[in-house]
C-alpha cells in the first residue's frame, strides 16, 4: 500500500477535494493506497513518512525524495485525467 500525502494551503478544503478524488480514482482500479491531508508548510516535516507527495500550491520539492505531483489540475478540472493517470501510476 502506497502512503499518499496531500498538501494544500489549510490542510483543510482544497485537500479534501483532491484527497477524496484520489482515493475513488485508486479504488476504481483496485489500488491500495492511504491518503493523509497536511499544509504546505508541514511538507518538510512530514514528507519523509510517504511514497508520494500531491500539491495543490507550490513547492519546491527540495526536501521530497518521493515523486511530487501537481494537483491544481484537480481542481480546475483542466487536465484533471492525466493527473489522476500520473498519480495513479505511481501508486501501483
Amino acid at each position: 500500500m502506497k502512503r499518499i500525502l496531500v498538501a494544500c494551503g489549510n490542510g483543510i478544503a482544497t485537500s479534501t477535494v483532491v484527497a477524496t478524488k484520489i482515493k475513488d480514482i485508486c479504488a476504481e482500479n483496485n489500488v491500495a493506497v492511504s491518503v493523509t491531508q497536511c499544509k504546505l508548510l508541514e511538507i518538510d516535516s512530514k514528507v519523509n513518512d510517504f511514497d508520494i507527495l500531491v500539491t495543490t500550491g507550490k513547492y519546491g520539492g527540495d526536501s521530497a525524495n518521493i515523486p511530487v505531483v501537481s494537483a491544481m489540475s484537480l481542481l480546475t478540472g483542466f487536465g484533471e485525467e492525466e493527473t489522476l493517470e500520473e498519480i495513479l501510476n505511481y501508486a501501483r
